[in-house]
């Protein structure tokens, strides 16, 4: 404890001491007690100071053990520190030898490489004297070669270069035609299967259209009555229906001309009425004529609800209904495009479920694929597009609209089901029996062949055979090498692919032959 703590706890006591005393003093006690306190206050203090003095002395005994553990604690502190200064004197002590030492090495190195780049440029210039002797010896040589094979080095090095190109342009061809073939192979083998079936599981009219219609009459007699007075009653019906009409010597017969067989069929109607009444004048022809449109009308439209009813397809616009109708009366190429259409929405639902997609938008599509050839009003635009158009109009699905855009690929394909109605719309078009060409267009198309293929350098003749689907081109051997026969067929065929329409494929076959004829006489 502290000494001065220790002096106010002994005043402390004495006041106590005193007051005792005083209580004594003023309580009227006798002397005796008087004493008795004094005494005692005397004692008790006696008792404190001895108590003092002792706690004293304790204090300065821990005070010194204190003093001589923190000076022992505070050497060990120096000494670590000297040790570490030492160890660290030590450590830069050899880092300094370490450093003395490399640098002596560096120096030597020094030296060394310097002896060694002296070295290296003697040898650069001996190899420098060496190069412009091989140079000049080169040149000399070179000159003999031109002297002795009559080209000078540029020519010779065009000659090569020109050679290897053509070799290696062969090779490149030869190599890219297999990898065709492969690809060709291993992609067509399950597509094969799959358009295989879809067509054996669908069943196909073959039956054509013509541009004209054959009304028969029961007699001759009947003729001069269709025709009316100056030939009033033929202008009125031809008027009426836009078809022409043609009397001829044809027995009991007239034909009804027209490019609309929708036309055709609205006059072939009006005159079987006309004929059976007997009543044939003008104004009697305009109303039949008119009746019979409005029956056309309506059985237009049950039509194309019966093809949705028989195909599954519900919730078509009423005026997509209608144009599916039409479909029956046009044609395209002979062939009934509502036929045409039935048979592509048949194969688009059965491909696309073979390979695991939406069977039903698949069939929609395919049935709407053609309804921009009926249109109501006359456009500049194709037939797909205006299609797709009208889909989108009628509130179709997108990606029924982008198969009716695409299916002539003047629309980027941006749904699997594109392609899908794309290849059924040229297997029901290319089928055999399904389309007839016109002898002109069909003659134009064989020559056309026969004069692109014509056009290649070395291309001796050119036939198109099995109807335009196989083209054989026959060369001359002297000009056209068996690498180049590969090349100029793929490039046909390219050129064939890029420029022409024409349905199915068309095989390109180049024919090489080299013959030489001796006589021994």
């Amino acid at each position: 404890m502290d000494p001065l703590v220790l002096t106010i706890v002994v005043a402390i006591i004495a006041l106590i001491a005193g007051a005792i005393a005083g209580k004594f003093l003023f309580s009227a006690n006798t002397k005796k007690q008087l004493e008795e306190a004094e005494l005692l206050a005397q004692k008790i203090t006696a008792e404190a100071q001895q108590a003092a003095e002792n706690l004293k002395k304790e204090k300065l005994l821990e005070a010194k053990e204190k003093f001589v553990q923190l000076k022992a604690d505070h050497e060990r502190e120096v000494n670590d520190r000297n040790r570490k200064i030492a160890e660290a004197e030590g450590r830069v002590r050899s880092q300094e030898q370490s450093i003395n030492s490399k640098n002596g090495n560096l120096d030597k190195q020094i030296k060394e490489n310097e002896a060694t780049k002296e070295n290296l440029n003697r040898q650069i210039e001996a190899q420098n004297e060496r190069r412009l002797a091989l140079d000049k010896l080169v040149e000399e040589q070179a000159q003999k070669l031109e002297k002795i094979a009559g080209f000078t080095v540029e020519e010779a090095r065009n000659q090569l270069l020109e050679a290897i190109r053509q070799e290696a342009q062969g090779r490149a061809t030869a190599i890219q035609q297999e990898i065709i073939d492969e690809a060709k192979l291993k992609a067509n083998k399950e597509a094969r299967k799959i358009i295989i079936q879809t067509i054996q599981r669908t069943a196909a009219e073959q039956a054509i259209e013509n541009a004209v219609t054959v009304f028969n009459l029961e007699s001759d007699e009947i003729k001069g009555q269709i025709i009316g007075r100056e030939g009033r009653n033929i202008r009125a019906i031809e008027a009426a229906t836009g078809v022409d009409l043609v009397v001829d010597d044809t027995p009991e017969a007239i034909i009804l001309s027209s490019f609309d067989p929708l036309r055709r069929e609205i006059a072939r109607l009006s005159l079987q009425r006309l004929v059976g009444d007997g009543r044939i004048h003008p104004a009697r022809i305009e109303e039949v004529v008119e009746k019979t449109r409005r029956q056309i009308e309506e059985q237009v439209m049950e039509i194309g609800e019966r093809t949705l009813i028989e195909l599954g397809i519900h919730g078509l616009h009423k005026e997509l209904v209608r144009m599916v109708g039409r479909m029956r009366f046009r044609s395209s190429y002979g062939q009934n495009l509502l036929m045409h259409s039935r048979e592509t929405a048949n194969l688009c639902g059965i491909m696309a479920a073979e390979l695991g997609l939406n069977a039903k938008l698949a069939k929609r599509a395919g049935l709407l694929h053609d309804i921009g050839k009926v249109p109501d009003e006359e456009t500049e635009l194709s037939h797909a597009l205006l299609g797709a158009k009208l889909a989108e109009k009628y509130g179709e699905h997108p990606s029924v609209v982008n198969a009716i855009g695409a299916h002539h690929d003047e629309m980027e394909m941006d749904f699997i089901i594109s392609p899908i109605v794309q290849a059924c719309d040229a297997i029901s078009g290319a089928r055999p029996g399904a389309r007839r060409e016109i002898m002109q267009q069909y003659m134009q198309r064989i020559r056309d062949l026969e004069q692109l293929a014509m056009s290649y350098t070395g291309v001796e003749k050119a036939y198109a055979i099995q109807a335009g689907r196989e083209l054989r081109v026959i060369v001359e051997a002297d000009k056209v090498g068996d690498a180049d026969s590969e090349k100029l067929s793929f490039e046909i065929a390219q050129k064939i692919q890029n420029e022409m329409t024409f349905p199915g494929q068309i095989k390109v076959t180049v024919i090489r032959e080299k013959r030489t004829v001796n006589v021994a006489r």
